[in-house]
């Protein structure tokens, strides 16, 4: 590891520890040359996962998309920024399980999921989110997905 003050690559570790989550490990280290003192992370590095869009396009998964997704359904409901990021985090380790070991999930089930996720915090923004995720385009799409959200 090169130093930062001097860019020498001798130094030595003076303590190891794992991070609180648990996904990467904290390393205090001394520069053999200079005797700076700084840190470094140690992380697994993970194979992002692929998202297959309807058109066949293929896209890195981005969690801002779910973000800015669910803000504006959810805007002005009466729902807490902690169940907002629950909601969030619950899609996303989803994601990563429906994904699997193929690193691979379609945009259609990642819009199911966040319905799902939808149904059990708030009609209105499950009905919101339905009608751009499901593209509605009359007031029958509406009154169908409310009578299967009701059932």
């Amino acid at each position: 590891m090169k130093c930062p003050a001097c860019g020498a690559d001798n130094d030595k570790v003076l303590e190891t520890r794992s991070t609180n989550s648990g996904s990467a490990m904290r390393r205090r280290r001394e520069c053999l040359e200079c005797g700076y003192r700084f840190t470094s992370y140690e992380r697994v590095e993970d194979k992002p996962i692929t998202v297959i869009k309807k058109n066949g396009n293929l896209q890195i998964f981005d969690s801002d998309k779910i973000q800015r997704s669910l803000r504006i359904c959810t805007d002005k409901r009466n729902i807490s920024q902690e169940t907002l990021d629950q909601l969030i985090s619950n899609v996303e380790e989803q994601v990563k399980i429906i994904a699997g070991p193929r690193h691979e999930i379609t945009s259609s089930q990642i819009g199911e999921e966040i319905l799902r996720q939808l149904s059990s915090i708030d009609a209105v923004a499950y009905v919101r989110f339905a009608s751009v995720y499901r593209s509605f385009n009359n007031v029958e799409q509406f009154i169908a997905e409310i009578e299967k959200f009701q059932n």
